[in-house]
């Protein structure tokens, strides 16, 4: 397996793939003409699947390219979408599976406090609010923070990581239980619970902040200082990118990896409600990431450490939420890619088809036809209607006398014929934003399964 070969003069794990596989960096994937757009400057990078990785955050892949490189470059920033996989108990109602897709992104070096998280969050709220999901809040901690707080209440510094672990659970249970869970589970005393039930509860902006530099107990906290002046800077850079209104500074959260360092933030949906449906949609937190400066060091083996900060989008449990609301609002969705069937009424036309399919896809149209020598217009047009294909390019006999093509509108059964060196414009005039590039067509034309 991925992952578990040793150093045997260090005892240190190294990343390598599996045997037979490769990773593909910026290099390869540049030539390959398979690096997507992205406004962020960030760095797709692709490996096997081989390592299952039970957590929740998808860090394999970045680790071993970080460990790779080896002193090559100082920093980076990438993304990366894949399978990732959990050891846990699914919950498919809810949007949580052993086996998902995840997207990551990541930044990774030595930089100024608090740019770098930043712009992690800034990229959260794009996401979700290009989505349209509804109302969104992303909220923010710092592990440092808790471990203040911790250490204030007089909490046993052996017992912070089960304390941690509790507090997690303020999002799905109410405080009394998690309050019994930590004097009666995890050993706090009920005065030391009571006193961290105080700060947890506290949510808030830069306000919140301000108020909790000034308290007596935590202002002596070296520790608390330092996380409350990176939250304030963080607060500071998000006020910029005017964003702070979906942002929330919430002492509760605490993210239940045992990795991160530093600022923590995690993404819900606070609007899930639907009027077709009497249950509001809940499938939990959409995304989540933070601050992990000492995991990279793991896998070197010469023990560098890397900062990082990066976050993960739950791809799978966005599909549910919006799947969900497709099926309740009985709305139809398109199935398919595909611009334009190439369809005839008439017999013996396949090589008619087969010429126009060509051209269109030569002119980065999106076309697919039926796999069928001589299909029923009625059957071709059902199809389209099926799966949302929106136009329907028909030729037949006269067509190819004419030297035009009829081009339906399916939804309002609208033809019009169109000279045949002008279809491919028609087509791109009617269906807009524009077609992508005619390398991808073809592939795409075939992606959405022809029967």
């Amino acid at each position: 397996m991925e992952g578990t070969t040793t150093d045997k003069n260090k005892n240190v794990l190294l990343a390598t793939p599996s045997k037979g596989e490769r990773n593909y960096h910026t290099l390869q994937i540049s030539v390959s003409g398979c690096f997507p757009e992205s406004r962020f400057s960030l760095v797709l990078i692709t490996t096997n699947q081989s390592w299952l990785e039970p957590t929740e955050e998808k860090l394999s892949s970045l680790l071993r390219s970080l460990v790779i490189i080896k002193g090559k470059i100082s920093t980076m920033k990438r993304y990366h979408i894949a399978k990732v996989y959990r050891r846990d108990s699914p919950a498919t109602s809810r949007g949580r599976y052993r086996e998902f897709y995840q997207c990551d992104f990541d930044i990774a070096g030595h930089f100024d406090p608090m740019i770098p998280d930043a712009e992690c969050l800034k990229i959260v709220h794009e996401i979700l609010s290009e989505l349209k999901l509804g109302d969104f809040l992303i909220k923010v901690n710092d592990r440092r923070i808790l471990h203040a707080v911790f250490a204030s209440c007089g909490v046993p510094e052996s017992k912070f990581l089960s304390t941690c672990s509790s507090v997690d659970k303020l999002d799905k249970m109410p405080w009394e239980d998690v309050r019994s869970e930590m004097v009666g589970e995890k050993g706090l005393s009920p005065e030391a619970a009571d006193r961290i039930g105080e700060y947890v509860r506290l949510h808030g902006g830069l306000d919140l902040i301000e108020q909790l530099l000034q308290d007596p107990t935590l202002s002596q906290n070296k520790l608390a200082k330092e996380g409350l002046g990176d939250m304030k800077l963080l607060f500071e850079y998000l006020t910029l990118f005017g964003i702070t209104r979906q942002i929330c500074f919430d002492l509760s959260l605490a993210r239940g990896l045992d990795y991160y360092t530093g600022v923590i933030f995690e993404a819900v949906l606070v609007q899930q409600e639907n009027e077709h449906v009497e249950e509001p949609v809940s499938v939990g937190s959409v995304a989540g990431g933070g601050r992990y400066d000492g995991l990279v060091g793991m896998f070197d083996p010469k023990g560098r450490k890397v900062p990082c900060v990066g976050v993960s989008i739950g791809i799978e449990r966005i599909f549910s939420i919006m799947e969900q609301r497709v099926k309740a609002s009985g709305e139809k969705v398109r199935t398919t890619e595909t611009q334009v069937l190439v369809a005839t009424p008439h017999k013996h036309l396949l090589g008619a088809r087969l010429k126009l399919i060509s051209e269109l896809w030569d002119a980065g149209i999106k076309a697919e036809m039926l796999y069928k020598k001589d299909p029923k217009l009625l059957k071709q047009l059902q199809y389209c209607e099926d799966t949302g294909i929106p136009l329907v390019a028909i030729i037949g006999e006269q067509e190819l006398t004419d030297g035009v093509v009829k081009l339906r509108v399916v939804t309002t059964r609208e033809e019009v014929d169109i000279p045949r060196e002008k279809l491919a414009d028609e087509i791109r005039r009617r269906l807009e934003p524009c077609s992508p590039s005619p390398q991808c067509s073809r592939a795409l034309g075939a992606a959405a399964g022809s029967p």
